[in-house]
């Protein structure tokens, strides 16, 4: 468990955590998974269980089990999907020669000979994925596995807990361009539910920052798209990686992406495009926005943003 070393993203739907996901793919440093790790299990529980889907939680397993169960637990929708029923995964278009057979295979190796623990269980699941993704670009200079799970900066203290050299990455974007791209999905949340999740994230992001500062670190979505490079760069850095050209590029699986949808509804990763977005709500439901998003908005410097 020593040498496994974890980079966890994270964001509110819609803030462009799947942005900075493809930004960070093609890097030589990093495993990146290829669609969002959504690692949660059923048997998480808690007071924000019904705010929050499970499957974007920090996973909770029943230890009195077996390995296959365990995986067998692990929701991981996204791949799986692609991987067992390709013709209706939204990601079909993209060459992924994986077998979920032969990573479940993988994984239960990795944990029969390491024993059975939520860390050891996660450090497995990921490693088990790169092992069956027989189509991965790999440099062979790769060194940290990076996972991308919404809203997981909740669960910042636990995956701390388990992976005590881990890092998380929030990402926030302007409320208004925001729940604008949520409003676009085939069921879109209200704006007071998205805009209360957003809250929470946030609250979230600067708590666990300011409780682990060298571990937590939270960007802007529009620093992000302005300079990936020095912006990702930066975090890079902190994780003892070099801040490679590939960070300039949002990419699958190294090859470069005309438009990140749609591994999220943010087509175009642009500063117009993100200001244009904002400017799709009325103007009752902009005032709503700021009202909502209170403080937030000086923290984060968007109380000018449109």
């Amino acid at each position: 468990m020593n040498d496994f070393r974890l980079l966890m993203l994270s964001a509110m739907y819609e803030n462009g955590g799947n942005v900075t996901h493809r930004f960070l793919d093609g890097h030589p440093e990093l495993f990146v998974y290829p669609f969002e790790s959504q690692l949660g299990t059923k048997l998480v529980n808690d007071y924000l269980s019904s705010m929050f889907p499970v499957k974007y939680r920090w996973p909770v397993f029943d230890l009195g089990g077996t390995a296959e169960l365990d995986y067998q637990a692990i929701i991981d929708e996204e791949v799986k999907v692609r991987a067992r029923t390709s013709h209706v995964s939204k990601f079909r278009h993209v060459a992924f020669d994986f077998s979920d057979n032969a990573r479940r295979e993988s994984y239960v190796r990795y944990v029969t000979a390491g024993g059975r623990s939520r860390a050891h269980n996660i450090a497995s699941f990921f490693r088990a994925t790169f092992d069956a993704w027989k189509d991965y670009r790999r440099s062979g200079d790769e060194a940290v596995y990076v996972g991308y799970s919404p809203i997981v900066i909740v669960d910042a203290k636990k995956i701390l807990k388990d992976f005590p050299t881990a890092h998380i990455l929030h990402v926030v974007r302007n409320p208004w361009s925001a729940y604008a791209d949520t409003k676009k999905r085939a069921v879109p949340l209200s704006l007071a539910h998205y805009l209360l999740g957003w809250s929470v994230n946030q609250q979230h992001a600067l708590f666990f920052q300011k409780l682990f500062p060298e571990s937590v670190h939270v960007v802007r979505f529009e620093d992000v798209i302005a300079d990936p490079s020095a912006t990702l760069g930066k975090v890079c850095g902190q994780l003892s990686i070099t801040s490679a050209p590939s960070l300039r590029t949002a990419s699958w699986n190294g090859t470069e992406l005309s438009e990140v949808y749609p591994w999220g509804t943010i087509r175009k990763a642009t500063a117009d495009a993100n200001r244009a977005t904002a400017l799709e709500l009325s103007a009752a439901e902009r005032d709503e926005v700021r009202a909502r998003a209170g403080h937030y908005l000086e923290i984060f410097d968007y109380q000018n943003f449109i």
